[in-house]
């Protein structure tokens, strides 16, 4: 699994991680039952604490993005719960929508927007 950290960034790095492997999911790079490095393999893969990588693994198994397995580690295991991921979704775009709003982006351009990454995300 290949992980670009920006050290450089306002973002925080076991932000980066979350996003890069959801957004690898999404992407088909990674597939249901694939295991994730181990939380020592990737921390000194990308050269970042141990701490940070587990903190991300962790984050992504409440969101229900991976199982974490005493004897396989980190596992992607999607948990469907769509009715929480819509409220999730809705809340986490409310603000990205405000922030375009703010910025003269009109509702057609949003959802060509959207159309475009669930297009990326279909492509694989």
């Amino acid at each position: 699994m290949y992980v670009n950290i920006d050290f450089n960034s306002d973002e925080a790095i076991y932000v980066q991680l979350i996003n890069q492997i959801i957004y690898a999911i999404a992407t088909q790079q990674l597939q249901e039952g694939q295991n994730l490095p181990s939380v020592r393999e990737l921390a000194e893969a990308i050269g970042i604490n141990m701490h940070t990588v587990n903190k991300a693994y962790s984050i992504l198994r409440q969101e229900g993005y991976l199982k974490l397995d005493r004897r396989r580690g980190a596992v992607i295991a999607i948990e469907n719960n769509k009715y929480q991921a819509i409220e999730e979704m809705k809340n986490e775009m409310r603000y990205v929508l405000a922030k375009a709003f703010c910025k003269n982006i009109t509702c057609e351009e949003a959802h060509q927007i959207v159309n475009d990454i669930f297009d990326e995300f279909e492509r694989g």
